[in-house]
């Protein structure tokens, strides 16, 4: 019998029967801001606007305009969910994916009839071509700069094609066959091949897959220095699944795709053109940002046209996420948690048990780090720790630093060390006049003046619980029997 292969469809009869994990409706839903309103409610969380909660992933049957497609939000909206999809203990996902981008498995070429996703084609070329009819993309909000594809996994190749790779950006319709795409600087391989392109004046062959394994949308989260230039992150997805991912030749382009997504856009980034996000509707705004707020709409995004549409056949699934939902926290949190912990594991091993990215920090602004401190000559070891974290990720605002016996999946946990391990005068650390992410809003000069020159530069934090080791024995958590058996009288 041959192997079962990994896809989003695999992944969704998995947890289909689990009603913490799925749900689907089939109310009819208007894409335009009330699938994602209507999802805010059900099972969004993370720092997306209250109410919310963590709930299961929805798929909304009956999309208005789009009698064919269905729409998933939510996959990865929950970290349990992501550990049960991964067959792993939730709490030690960060190790997993540490452990993935170690042992690599490259992805392998399949032939057309292999590919699912050319089930369906649509050519830029057809009088009827039309991105706006043809992609169920949503809006988040009624103020968005347009339908944002949130989740689709670019992959493109640098002009030799010695190298390729995998991002996630966020993308807008601006017209029938015309995506405006936002590149942060520094930092994508994606972006370093298109500057490459664009130097030379040619237009750089890309394809766009939505609808994926979570392994693959996961994976491509990753960032260097833990995936430097020419690591391609549909290796961590095959080391993940331990099966490789399987590409496609495209039909319009010079490039792959993924064979089992549920949709695959083909086009071409156009060098030396840019196109104002909001050009269709003026808001002023993009779309909701993982910190909470309304990302300010940019006057000259990169210019993406569009070739082809592919698809399944069997009603295809358009894969959707709210900006500052949970889900962004799985995609760009756990894989930090990894580089993380790779980077102390070198640097000062054994010393960091454990790391999370919690909600909070929408998976890039906080983490924790859970010190083991063995001796004396471990003391100050924790700073250390969190200064390697700082210096790899420039992202990152806010560091918790706490004992091993604290669980820093629980937030009340965290915050009882800051109220009887932690001396404000003595354990809190100010970086100043550090580089932070361009998309939190208090870091203007005119918030902060002192240390603020550019947008985008920031203070930064480290609190300090972890009790001196010459003082554990004073610290010491009320000590209850240990019952073995007690879940017993749960019954």
């Amino acid at each position: 019998m041959s192997e079962e292969l990994w896809d989003l469809r695999k992944v969704l009869a998995e947890i289909k029967n689990n009603p913490t994990d799925y749900h689907e409706t089939d109310e009819l839903i208007d894409p335009n801001a009330e699938l994602s309103g209507v999802y805010r409610y059900i099972g969004a969380g993370g720092t997306v606007e209250r109410p919310t909660q963590e709930g299961p992933t929805m798929m909304f049957n009956n999309v208005k305009g789009f009698p064919d497609t269905r729409v998933l939000m939510g996959l990865q909206a929950s970290r349990r969910r992501v550990g049960r999809i991964f067959h792993q203990d939730y709490k030690t996902l960060g190790h997993f994916l540490n452990k993935a981008v170690l042992n690599p498995i490259s992805p392998v070429t399949v032939s057309e009839e292999d590919a699912p996703v050319h089930e369906v084609v649509h050519k830029a070329t057809d009088s009827d071509f039309d991105l706006r009819k043809l992609v169920a993309a949503p809006t988040n909000t009624p103020y968005d700069a347009g339908p944002y594809i949130t989740i689709g996994v670019v992959l493109g190749s640098s002009m030799d094609k010695s190298m390729s790779d995998v991002t996630i950006h966020r993308m807008v319709i601006e017209d029938k066959d015309t995506l405006g795409v936002y590149i942060m600087p520094g930092g994508r391989h994606i972006g370093a091949f298109a500057e490459e392109y664009e130097k030379a004046d040619k237009p750089m062959p890309i394809t766009i897959n939505i609808g994926l394994d979570p392994a693959i949308t996961i994976g491509a989260t990753f960032e260097p220095p833990t995936t430097p230039l020419g690591y391609n992150e549909l290796d961590i997805a095959g080391a993940i699944r331990n099966q490789p991912v399987q590409l496609v030749r495209g039909l319009t382009v010079d490039e792959k795709a993924i064979a089992r997504s549920e949709y695959t856009l083909e086009g071409y980034i156009v060098p030396n053109e840019r196109i104002q996000e909001d050009i269709n509707t003026h808001t002023g705004k993009a779309m909701p940002e993982f910190p909470g707020y309304d990302g300010d709409a940019n006057p000259a995004l990169q210019i993406i046209k569009v070739t082809a549409v592919t698809h399944r056949k069997d009603h295809p699934i358009m894969q959707s996420v709210i900006g500052p939902s949970e889900e962004h926290v799985s995609m760009a949190g756990i894989p930090t948690e990894a580089s993380i912990l790779q980077l102390t594991d070198k640097a000062i091993p054994g010393k960091v048990l454990n790391v999370y990215n919690p909600p909070a920090g929408g998976g890039k602004l906080m983490t924790i780090m859970q010190i083991h401190k063995e001796n004396e000559a471990d003391e100050g070891i924790q700073r250390q720790a969190a200064l390697l974290a700082f210096s790899a990720f420039k992202e990152l605002k806010t560091v918790f630093l706490v004992d091993e016996d604290v669980d820093i999946f629980d937030m009340n946990d965290v915050v009882w060390t800051i109220n009887t391990r932690f001396q404000a005068d003595k354990d809190l650390m100010v970086l100043s006049g550090m580089r932070n992410h361009p998309l939190d809003p208090s870091e203007r000069p005119e918030y902060d003046p002192k240390s603020i020159r550019f947008r985008g530069m920031s203070s930064k934090l480290v609190v300090d619980g972890t009790v001196p080791f010459d003082m554990k024995a004073q610290f010491e958590r009320a000590q209850f029997m240990k019952v073995k058996d007690w879940e017993k009288y749960l019954k």
